[in-house]
């Protein structure tokens, strides 16, 4: 029988993929051989010209500095690496570790590495006393100038972007772009129609979760066109990021002239270990959060980071804010008849996440307290009426906070004053 992988199993070896630092180098180890290999076919007497031209003795040497020096530099990337990881989890979030894997700039001088590695290890291999590689020999001192150009950028990239706020910044566009395209991506499948025929028939039967995992993904395409293929509704009663355990309720199947194969539905949701961002913005507000917090925290105390964070998170806000934001989403095949859907996160969530935890930690930093409720009167500026309510629920419990932390009222009416530096900028006393 032929073997068909499934979309979640193809998702899940792009993730592996993606967050990979060994594939890269393999990739790069092996264009070195083969480039050493071409370019000792290449090598003709008449090019490179009499000045480029190197004794059997020179090539060797210089080859066998370069080998030494491009393990050297591998350690040295590796090192860099290991402290990351030790600044990451330590002062930022772990869940940050998962974005950074994925660097391109970083896995492109590993391959560099390699490569040049590769390619000079080759290349000794074909000296003898009468013939020397010449061409070989040249662009192995161009691939370790790029090699060394590429690590100077590479250290100037993460000496800037692993400060919070530049890592603040990064996770709140991936945040932005994830939510836009999955909202353009639903609103373009959703039916003119919400009719209630969302479930018709009532639940005929049940799609259970074979293995545990943080739901990751969904096919969305994949679980509409089975939905079509049997004439039922399926309904996923979970939201993208919620953990399910093996054997728990993974999708309802509504009416149908037939059951879809559980296996197949099954593979069209991707579980996983922990949550990712492709297709969950929510899970780049947490890292956010977790970044203000751990600021917030004894062992740091630094709230300007806090402050800094806040600025990101009420950017992400107020592009999920100018959304509609329903309970669920239905989803219609071609033919316009709903077909799929899908619980839906709503304003109230995201703003929860974003502040709740932030003011527990915050509520006796002026600074916090302050760029709080400068970013709640933001969104109150800024966001359609429906979402008020929410927002001014959230200033209420700020205001709670601020009078439990400061005795005095000279010190409650400070803390709540809205400023939008913290402490410092242009400010108007609370109501």
């Amino acid at each position: 029988m032929r073997f068909m992988m499934s979309w979640a199993s193809a998702f899940r070896l792009r993730q592996y993929v993606k967050a990979s630092l060994w594939i890269s180098p393999l990739l790069g180890l092996v264009l070195g051989v083969v480039l050493a290999e071409l370019a000792i076919t290449a090598d003709t007497t008449d090019w490179p010209p009499s000045g480029w031209r190197y004794s059997a003795t020179t090539a060797s040497s210089v080859l066998s500095s370069i080998v030494g020096s491009m393990i050297a530099l591998l350690g040295f990337v590796v090192t860099i690496g290991v402290l990351v990881i030790q600044q990451a989890t330590g002062t930022l979030s772990p869940r940050y570790m998962r974005l950074w894997y994925r660097d391109r700039l970083q896995k492109t001088v590993l391959a560099t590495f390699t490569g040049t590695f590769a390619f000079a290890f080759s290349l000794l291999r074909s000296i003898e006393s009468s013939s020397v590689p010449d061409l070989g020999v040249t662009l192995a001192g161009g691939a370790v100038a790029v090699s060394l150009l590429l690590l100077l950028v590479y250290l100037n990239r993460f000496t800037h972007n692993l400060r919070p706020v530049a890592i603040a910044d990064l996770v709140g566009r991936m945040g932005e772009d994830v939510f836009e395209r999955g909202i353009g991506a639903v609103r373009a499948a959703t039916p003119d129609s919400g009719a209630e025929a969302d479930r018709p028939g009532g639940r005929t039967a049940v799609v259970r979760a074979t293995r545990g995992g943080a739901i990751q993904a969904l096919d969305t395409a994949g679980l509409v066109a089975v939905a079509a293929r049997h004439g039922c509704v399926l309904s996923v009663p979970h939201m993208i990021g919620d953990y399910v355990h093996r054997g728990a309720l993974l999708v309802e199947v509504h009416g149908g002239t037939s059951r879809p194969d559980d296996q197949y539905v099954t593979g069209c949701i991707a579980l996983g270990p922990e949550r990712t961002i492709e297709q969950d913005p929510a899970f780049a507000l947490r890292v956010l959060v977790d970044i203000a917090i751990r600021a917030l925290s004894p062992a740091v105390n630094d709230p300007t980071t806090a402050v800094q964070v806040l600025n990101h998170i009420e950017s992400f806000l107020t592009v999920v804010g100018q959304s509609a934001l329903p309970g669920k989403y239905v989803l219609a095949s071609d033919d316009g008849m709903p077909r799929l859907v899908l619980k839906g996160r709503a304003w109230e969530s995201y703003l929860q996440l974003a502040v709740s935890e932030i003011r527990d930690y915050g509520a006796t930093s002026l600074q916090v307290c302050r760029r709080l409720r400068a970013l709640l009167d933001g969104l109150l500026d800024s966001l359609p009426p429906t979402h008020h309510p929410a927002v001014r629920a959230e200033s209420h419990l700020l205001r709670e906070s601020v009078e439990r932390a400061f005795a005095d009222a000279a010190r409650r009416s400070t803390a709540y004053t809205a400023d939008s530096q913290g402490v410092g900028g242009n400010s108007q006393p609370g109501a």
